[in-house]
């Protein structure tokens, strides 16, 4: 079987009451390329690299004609050019370009090559990780042909669309299809919500456009999937409704200036949404909460459901963040939460993203691994009606479990396969190693805590018990099913 990879390329609303009308297929997409083409370009970049498995370079005697000689070849060993292609296509025609980040990376130099023949060394103007997005400049004496961007929250699945790139090296390439998908998340950044293609997209054509049958720039095409690294019909494009947002303030202020209120947050599973008293999985929960954070200051505890942000309706866990580093540093947004089986709305003040993270304030806890089970013992118990062991923490199982000496709560010792408990762990939502910090939004701090807590479930015929977890430091939720 063919292994696939994600290369970097070098919910549809249904209106039943005025359903959208589709455009018929173009007859020739010919017009569309003729005046679209001399935007797109093909950027060119350099690396310097410095070798270290070049040995050196024999001794000669001084003044010996063989010094010069072998100095040069062996200078020429040791620091070698990477080169490397891409696409990307002018927004201003006083010499604005948008890219890739990707395709610029670690770049001594960059040149950009127009369709006519013209070539120009480029500047970064700024750049985006997160994102994976550049802007350049360069520097003509005569304006440059430029394209404009669309709105590509009013495309739809089955729209035409047309992508320009440089595939391979080869040069100015035109292709067309549809769109497949919107809103796909293929674990490239924390912001994913990628228009899926089918118009051919192959290694080159990073950082080129993908355009609506309009004219107008509604994606950057970044990745593909793919077994051998051709197209195979599955592209991806970072949607204008980004890049816009983004590419702006690159050219403000040469950096991205994020919203962030200081939360971690998981998705709402329809498990967790029956045991926190939602109608259906929504929103947002909050698993943490930053201390001294805006989030904090605002009154947001873990265990709340962030439903809506600023008055839009949060759909689901990706689309908070967005919402969140799109929104303005400084501004007061309301925020409508759920708790305790009924809605609250609290007003938070945003902060800038970067600052938090330039100062250092949230190190990566390190996760401990799985450990064979233990035998049920003193200060543990058995959790029949789920099928594992927990038990007290003692000093032997913080160090069997890598816990914390500030970490309070009770650790799960042992999951038996078939079990309620079970099959929560194989899907990766609780696992041995994890501490229980809460039952059903109870602290529990003894095994006969928690056995007592799931007990009640079980009287109450609920058909989920609440966990409040705490992994290698970091807190998350788990709803686990009960048996019949």
């Amino acid at each position: 079987m063919a292994s696939f990879a994600l290369l970097r390329c070098g919910a549809i609303a249904l209106a039943l009451a005025a359903p959208a009308l589709a455009r018929p297929a173009p007859d020739s997409f010919s017009g569309l390329a003729a005046r679209l083409s001399p935007a797109v370009v093909n950027i060119s970049t350099s690396q310097k690299i410095e070798r270290e498995d070049v040995n050196e370079m024999p001794q000669f005697p001084p003044g010996s004609p063989y010094e010069e000689m072998f100095k040069d070849y062996y200078d020429q060993q040791r620091d070698s050019q990477v080169t490397s292609l891409g696409s990307g296509f002018v927004i201003d025609p006083q010499g604005l370009i948008v890219t890739n980040n990707h395709v610029i990376e670690g770049a001594d130099e960059i040149t950009v090559n127009f369709p006519d023949g013209l070539s120009l060394k480029a500047d970064i103007v700024g750049k985006d990780e997160k994102t994976d997005l550049a802007v350049l400049r360069v520097k003509s004496a005569t304006p440059l042909p430029a394209v404009s961007f669309g709105d590509s929250d009013k495309a739809l699945v089955g729209d035409w669309v047309m992508a320009i790139g440089n595939p391979f090296g080869l040069g100015g390439t035109v292709t067309a299809g549809i769109i497949s998908a919107r809103n796909r998340d293929i674990a490239a950044g924390p912001y994913d919500d990628f228009i899926q293609t089918d118009a051919a997209i192959n290694r080159g054509n990073s950082g080129g456009p993908l355009f609506d049958m309009d004219g107008n720039v509604i994606g950057v095409n970044s990745a593909i999937i793919s077994p051998s690294g051709g197209s195979i019909g599955i592209g991806f494009a970072i949607p204008s409704s980004i890049v816009r947002h983004t590419v702006d303030q690159l050219i403000q202020y040469g950096e991205t200036r994020r919203g962030w209120i200081g939360v971690r947050i998981q998705a709402v599973t329809p498990e967790l949404a029956e045991g926190l008293g939602l109608d259906k999985a929504r929103g947002a929960l909050v698993a943490e909460v930053t201390p001294g954070g805006p989030a904090e200051k605002a009154g947001i505890k873990a265990q709340d459901v962030i439903l809506k942000f600023d008055g839009k309706d949060v759909r689901d866990s990706r689309a908070l963040p967005r919402a969140i580093a799109d929104s303005e540093i400084g501004k007061t947004a309301s925020v409508e939460v759920w708790r305790d089986r009924q809605s609250v709305t609290l007003n938070v003040t945003l902060e800038r993203l970067e600052d938090f993270e330039k100062s250092g304030a949230a190190p990566e806890a390190p996760t401990p691994e799985p450990t064979p089970p233990a035998e049920v013992e003193a200060g543990a118990a058995r959790i029949d009606a789920l099928g594992m062991t927990v038990a007290e923490l003692t000093d032997a199982l913080r160090e069997r479990f890598s816990i914390g000496a500030d970490v309070q709560g009770v650790v799960i010792t042992e999951i038996s396969q078939d079990s309620p408990a079970g099959a929560a762990a194989a899907e990766g939502r609780i696992r041995v190693g994890d501490v229980i910090v809460e039952v059903g939004q109870q602290e529990v701090a003894t095994a006969q805590a928690v056995a007592d807590k799931v007990g009640e479930a079980v009287n109450a015929r609920n058909r989920v018990v609440l966990f409040l977890l705490n992994r290698g430091g970091d807190l998350s939720f788990a709803a686990i099913r009960l048996g019949d």
